[in-house]
């Protein structure tokens, strides 16, 4: 098991009083209600960063249209004033 680590959380008592009435109702304890609750924010987070790393990835190289190059001269070309 890996090891833990203990911290100190200042929350309002009436805040405390309901973590600790669901923590009741789960069986579990206060700390191991926040713990899991840090771990589903910190995988949260990871998804978010690779994604949005992956994101820009994608959006750093062209993204295929299909069709064919038009050359600049051919789109500026105005046929009718000349």
């Amino acid at each position: 098991m890996a090891a833990k680590h203990n911290i100190t959380l200042a929350i309002e008592p009436g805040l405390l009083k309901k973590a600790r009435a669901v923590a009741a109702r789960r069986g579990r304890s206060v700390s191991a209600l926040l713990a899991d609750e840090l771990r589903e924010l910190v995988a949260e987070d990871a998804q978010y960063t690779k994604a949005r790393k992956r994101a820009l990835s994608l959006l750093s190289s062209p993204l295929p249209m299909g069709g064919m190059p038009v050359a600049r001269e051919e789109l500026h070309e105005r046929r009718r004033l000349r």
